[in-house]
C-alpha cells in the first residue's frame, strides 16, 4: 500500500489505486472507502471525527484530531478540507426578500454566486452574529458575523437572523 501512514494500537491510513482513503483498524481489519466527518464542524473542529466507510457504517471515532501523529493528522485534515467547501459570504449584493423562496446574490471569499433560498428556516443561528445558510440545492455559506458587514447586507440579514 502506498503512502500508508500507521500508529502503533490504532489504525493506519492509506489511498489505495483507487484514491480511496482505506483504514487498517488495530485488530487488522481493511476498510475501503472512508470518509472523515467532523460531528462538530462550526463549534468543535478539532474533536469527536468520525471516519465512516461504505454503508455509512462508522468504523472509527476520533476523539481529538491533535493528539494524532503529524502524518495521520495531515491526511484526515486534507481529506476533510477537500470535503467541506463553505463559502463565506462577505455582502449581500441583493435580495429579493419580499417573498419566500428569495434570490440572494452575495460575494463570497471564493467570488460572486446567487442562490435562492426557499424559506427563512433555511438560516441557522451559531452564535452572536454568526449564520449558517443553506440554499434550495443544500449549498452552504458560512457568515462569521453579520454585524461586521456593510449596512445593506445587515438589514437583510437581520430580517432572517
Amino acid at each position: 500500500m502506498k503512502n500508508e501512514h500507521h500508529v502503533d494500537n490504532l489504525f493506519s491510513l492509506s489511498r489505495d489505486s483507487f484514491g480511496q482513503l482505506t483504514l487498517i483498524d488495530a485488530e487488522g481489519a481493511r476498510h475501503v472507502g472512508i470518509i472523515p466527518l467532523r460531528l462538530f464542524p462550526f463549534s468543535d473542529r478539532d474533536h469527536w471525527i468520525s471516519l465512516v466507510g461504505p454503508g455509512n457504517v462508522e468504523v472509527l471515532l476520533i476523539e481529538d484530531l491533535l493528539n494524532l501523529p503529524k502524518s495521520l493528522r495531515e491526511i484526515l485534515e486534507a481529506e476533510l478540507a477537500d470535503r467541506e467547501f463553505l463559502p463565506v459570504i462577505e455582502q449581500v449584493t441583493h435580495c429579493s426578500s419580499d417573498t419566500e423562496p428569495s434570490e440572494w446574490q452575495v460575494q463570497t471569499d471564493r467570488g460572486p454566486t446567487r442562490f435562492v433560498l426557499k424559506s427563512e428556516d433555511d438560516i441557522r443561528s451559531l452564535g452572536p452574529g454568526k449564520l449558517l445558510i443553506v440554499d434550495a440545492i443544500g449549498m452552504r455559506y458560512l457568515v462569521p458575523d453579520f454585524r461586521k458587514l456593510d449596512s445593506y447586507s445587515r438589514r437583510v440579514m437581520e430580517e432572517y437572523a
